[in-house]
């Protein structure tokens, strides 16, 4: 265990942080599984916009990677404009 006072506030900001960014990535992976379970081109083109922001903020808080967050957006968008083209 930490000795040192700032140490000790440090180890109290990492957990806030870390219950934080579970929160949030958990939070989003649900969105974008609702997402990914659409299956209506209009509510899916609806939702998308939605699930991308809270992608861009978990690469913006450092969550998720930037890249990570583009290939997700990426692999979203193509599922979203596939429900198009399938109709």
């Amino acid at each position: 265990m930490a000795n040192h006072k700032a140490t000790k506030k440090d180890v109290r900001q990492a957990e806030k942080r870390r219950d934080r960014n579970r929160y949030y990535g958990k939070t989003t992976r649900n969105a974008i599984r609702d997402l990914r379970a659409i299956k209506e081109q209009k509510e899916a083109g609806e939702k998308m916009p939605e699930v991308a922001s809270m992608i861009d903020k978990l690469a913006k808080k450092g969550v998720i990677h930037k890249n990570k967050a583009a290939n997700l957006k990426s692999k979203l968008a193509r599922k979203v404009n596939s429900l198009a083209a399938a109709k």
